[in-house]
């Protein structure tokens, strides 16, 4: 049971991570899409603020490679516990940051100079990706 529980909690890590990315990318990328039919000279900021919420399934990766490193056996429920929250945190961080990187890019396809100011928000919701990943070193 101890294994089981421990796979599942670094699949759970991994997946959740990058389906959040993926998410979080995809509402981005389409907000750009749209962007582009406005204002296609302005692509290079679209693309930048799509990239955003990517980070949260390389954080998820990194806290799986740390931890596929130990003995998965000797400690199931820490590592469920472990990959539950961090897959989680992950995954509504990239949803949610791709939602405010798609805010960006609107206001920057109707000529709003909001790229700067777009990336210090959605640096908000990746902060708390970033403490998932720093509290899998301190377990």
């Amino acid at each position: 049971m101890n294994e089981i529980l421990g796979y599942l909690g670094l699949g759970l890590m991994l997946g959740l991570s990058g389906i959040g990315s993926a998410i979080g990318t995809t509402i981005a990328g389409n907000a750009a899409e749209g962007a582009m039919k406005k204002a296609p000279e302005k692509f290079s900021g679209y693309m930048i603020l799509s990239a955003m919420p990517a980070t949260q399934g390389l954080y998820g990766f990194l806290a799986f490679v740390l931890w596929a490193l130990k003995d998965v056996t000797a400690n199931g429920p820490l590592y469920f516990g472990v990959g539950v929250g961090v897959g989680i945190v992950c995954l509504l961080s990239g949803i949610r940051q791709g939602q405010v990187c798609a805010n960006g890019i609107v206001g920057l396809s109707q000529g709003h100079d909001v790229q700067t100011n777009t990336m210090i928000l959605a640096a908000y919701p990746e902060l708390y990706a970033i403490l998932a990943l720093v509290a899998t070193f301190l377990v």
